[in-house]
């Protein structure tokens, strides 16, 4: 229980122990074995009353953290120094790998410019393709005409 709580608890408890009439109960006992009991349940009132007004009631001692932590409760355990053998060992390798994903990275740079290009070309071909004349075309593309000539010169059409 809190500070706050346990005090609330025994002014309780005093309050209570004013408001019993015990005279007055005692008096409308009969038996003598009746009158025990209640006096039994009188003293253990008081008792219990008594122990929550003085034990309870006293504020609680503030704790100093600066005397517990002095008080260094690992102070027997040692906790070693990390010491890194990974490392060193997979460096190079490492830096290795750095380097070669550069030159990837400006080859796949490259190798998309390239493909960026032949999309453009072939997107516009795409367009043309409807009224383009085979002249046009073999403009566009010599290594098509001169592969389509070797094989005339050749008496090669295809078959």
């Amino acid at each position: 229980m809190s500070g706050n709580g346990v005090k609330k608890v025994a002014e309780v408890a005093a309050k209570a122990g004013k408001a019993i009439d015990w005279e007055g109960m005692a008096k409308m006992l009969v038996s003598d074995e009746a009158r025990k009991e209640f006096n039994t349940l009188r003293r253990t009132f008081e008792d219990v009353n008594h122990q929550l007004q003085t034990k309870f009631s006293q504020e609680p001692q503030p704790i100093d953290w600066d005397e517990d932590t002095k008080h260094e409760i690992n102070a027997g355990i040692e906790i070693p120094k990390y010491v890194d053998t990974v490392t060193p060992q997979y460096k190079p390798k490492f830096d290795a790998l750095l380097v070669e994903l550069k030159e990837a990275e400006k080859e796949s740079l490259k190798e998309s410019e390239r493909i960026e290009k032949e999309l453009a070309e072939l997107q516009e071909m795409k367009k043309n393709i409807s009224t383009m004349t085979a002249d046009e075309y073999f403009a566009k593309h010599p290594e098509v005409k001169q592969k389509f000539d070797d094989e005339i010169r050749n008496d090669n059409w295809g078959y």
